[in-house]
């Protein structure tokens, strides 16, 4: 390096060096005071949750109002939900369960979401990561919902309905597949694995580029991974995370068919979130089926002013042409003009069950 461009950095870098351990002593004593803040807790026999979500989301978007650059708003929530996650991990060990194995979307969306001062819990399947949460294996629970290009996931919908658990949060994250195989070729291989979802999500790039693989479903992209890492006759569609965690070469990326596919996960848990000030609430509905009872169910939406962001229906499977529809709203239930919405919701439907009012991402 030339000498005068060592002498111009060096007071730069001695600043960054001073920089860092100001701000790690910064961090060691937020730590310092979020014990303090669970020691006090303790002492008052205060069984509450470690996990606010609706804490952790205001102290997020204040200092992300406080932010003057150079770095992104983004940035700012990626930096300070790693320094949370780290403060609240101190307190106590936080639980996360997702479907696994290593290397899955969920996986990401659960450390992205959570932080990575968590436990992971692999599940095999999405039934399984209720059960988990439900049974106190976890705290928390992340489960996909819905997905831009191929729509809602039915089987966290349908065991949404039963389950005694609440959407405490929610997550998105950008899909980026590849096509992984233990060679990087796909010589001698005879079939791709992925999940159903992933499979529809790439159907017309393995039609043009790989239209003589045999395509099977999986319970997960990160299974599929896993399976092709001791078959070298499979293929599989998973994440570069993936390809990492189960020593697998990647043959083509980017390969589903939205460039701007995304997928939205929701932390489903056993806690109550109080409003934060930006907020989202999910419903289950059900009216009978005569005409014009959407239009009634939903008319006390309209009239409270209350926004709603998503409609889905799912068959109620009683044989005669009934559905539950899954409606998510802006607001809090506790939020005065929610309150009053739901009230009149509730009179006019056959089924009402809140999800959760959580944080809006």
């Amino acid at each position: 390096m030339d000498k005068e461009l060592q002498v111009k950095l060096l007071p730069l870098r001695n600043r960054i060096d001073s920089l860092d351990s100001q701000i790690l002593e910064l961090i060691n004593e937020r730590a310092r005071t979020a014990q303090a803040v669970g020691d006090i807790k303790h002492a008052h026999n205060e069984q509450g949750p470690v996990f606010r979500p609706e804490r952790e989301a205001q102290v997020i978007r204040a200092l992300q109002g406080q932010n003057k650059g150079p770095i992104s708003e983004e940035s700012v929530e990626a930096i300070w939900s790693q320094i949370i996650s780290v403060c609240r991990g101190l307190e106590q060990e936080i639980r996360v369960a997702y479907l696994g194995p290593a290397g899955s979307f969920s996986e990401q969306a659960a450390f992205e979401f959570m932080g990575s001062a968590i436990v992971g819990v692999p599940c095999p399947n999405f039934d399984e990561v209720f059960r988990t949460v439900e049974a106190g294996g976890a705290n928390i629970g992340i489960v996909p919902v819905e997905n831009s290009t191929e729509g809602a996931v039915n089987r966290t919908l349908d065991l949404l309905l039963h389950s005694p658990l609440s959407i405490i949060g929610e997550h998105s994250i950008l899909i980026r597949h590849c096509l992984l195989t233990q060679s990087g070729t796909t010589e001698g291989v005879t079939r791709v694995l992925a999940h159903p979802q992933a499979l529809a999500q790439c159907q017309h790039w393995l039609g043009m580029n790989q239209p003589a693989l045999n395509r099977e479903p999986v319970a997960s992209n990160a299974e599929a991974a896993r399976i092709a890492a001791s078959d070298p006759g499979v293929a599989a569609i998973a994440s570069d995370i993936a390809a990492r965690a189960w020593g697998l070469s990647i043959v083509a990326e980017g390969i589903q068919d939205d460039p701007l596919n995304r997928t939205r996960f929701l932390a489903i848990g056993q806690i109550d979130t109080l409003p934060s000030g930006r907020d989202k609430t999910s419903l289950i509905l059900a009216v009978p089926n005569e005409a014009g009872a959407v239009y009634k169910m939903l008319a006390p939406l309209s009239e409270n002013g209350v926004s709603m962001s998503r409609f889905e229906s799912r068959p109620a499977r009683t044989g005669q042409w009934e559905y539950y529809f899954y409606v998510d709203i802006e607001g809090h239930q506790h939020d005065p003009a929610v309150v009053t919405a739901l009230e009149q919701l509730q009179h006019r439907c056959a089924y009402f069950k809140v999800l959760g009012s959580y944080p809006r991402q």
